[in-house]
């Protein structure tokens, strides 16, 4: 399994920008598989914040994971986000999932970054394993979420 900067292999954001809509829509109504297109395609620059990163295993494409300044429109006061870890459901409980949530907090330990921070409705022990803690639980468009974070340095 390898890790890729999603600007590597831009042919894949049609896929994963569906992958992504099947999983989070009921999150964000609003969009739609071409917005999150054309959202994925804006994230291609230099620049660590926004970026993709994409897992592959054996040459195809298994999942990925963000980093973005904002993730919750309720919480813009909190930044960077990790955000869009998704792996597809037939390279689960592979591992891949915590080696993409873990290369995204390399990089942004790399980059000076000292605070992440993250929401999910149901991931909240996956991330908790890899070190992150529960600040709050809110209602987060119609769902309960965990918001947390994770200190990459000392704050």
């Amino acid at each position: 399994m390898n890790i890729l900067d999603l600007k590597e292999e831009p042919e894949h954001i049609p896929t994963l920008a569906d992958w992504h809509h099947n999983e989070w829509a009921h999150l964000n109504p609003d969009d739609n598989v071409q917005k999150r297109i054309d959202k994925m395609q804006s994230y291609l620059g230099r620049e660590l914040i926004p970026c993709t990163f994409i897992a592959k295993e054996r040459n195809r494409l298994a999942g990925s994971a963000a980093i973005v300044k904002h993730d919750m429109d309720t919480k813009l006061e909190l930044s960077p986000w990790l955000a869009s870890v998704f792996v597809a459901p037939e390279y689960r409980q592979k591992g891949i999932g915590t080696k993409l949530v873990l290369h995204v907090m390399g990089k942004a330990k790399d980059e000076g970054i000292s605070t992440l921070h993250l929401f999910t409705p149901n991931k909240e022990k996956f991330y908790k394993d890899l070190g992150w803690s529960t600040f709050s639980e809110e209602l987060y468009r119609g769902e309960e979420v965990a918001i947390m974070k994770l200190f990459l340095s000392k704050p």
